[in-house]
């Protein structure tokens, strides 16, 4: 991934492609370029450059971008998604890591209680209203 980040910045083609993943990321939680630029401490006309391949972001920026969007640089830089997506939160992993030593089915309640908050996320997302249509 490193060896990509010289063509990053040389190649309009892949800044093309990374701003179309960040801008795609960026939608599906519903934020603003505003809300994003704020959690990146860059200028909105930074962001807006990000998203349109004008600017690479720079390395420091896509890491800060791939914790935001919980995926990985790679993923940002080369849209391929590993089968093996790390967990990127450490508040997490450190959780998991903690309950490895915790009984097999104090591990299942864990489990359960993941998926239900998955599938309450899911139906949230899917039922979120859909803006009113006006007659032009």
């Amino acid at each position: 991934m490193l060896a990509l980040m010289p063509a990053l910045h040389s190649d309009p083609h892949l800044r093309a492609a990374v701003g179309a993943r960040i801008k795609e990321l960026r939608k599906a939680r519903g934020w603003t370029m505003k809300e994003l630029a704020v959690q990146l401490g860059v200028r909105h006309t930074h962001l807006s450059k990000y998203e349109a391949g004008l600017h690479a972001p720079p390395l420091e920026k896509l890491v800060q971008l791939a914790e935001l969007f919980a995926v990985t640089v790679d993923y940002l830089v080369t849209g391929r998604q590993s089968d093996d997506q790390p967990i990127t939160s450490l508040h997490l992993l450190e959780r998991f890591r903690a309950l490895e030593s915790a009984p097999a089915d104090d591990q299942h309640t864990v489990v359960n209680v993941i998926d239900a908050m998955i599938a309450k996320n899911r139906v949230a997302s899917a039922l979120k209203p859909v803006a009113p249509r006006h007659a032009g």
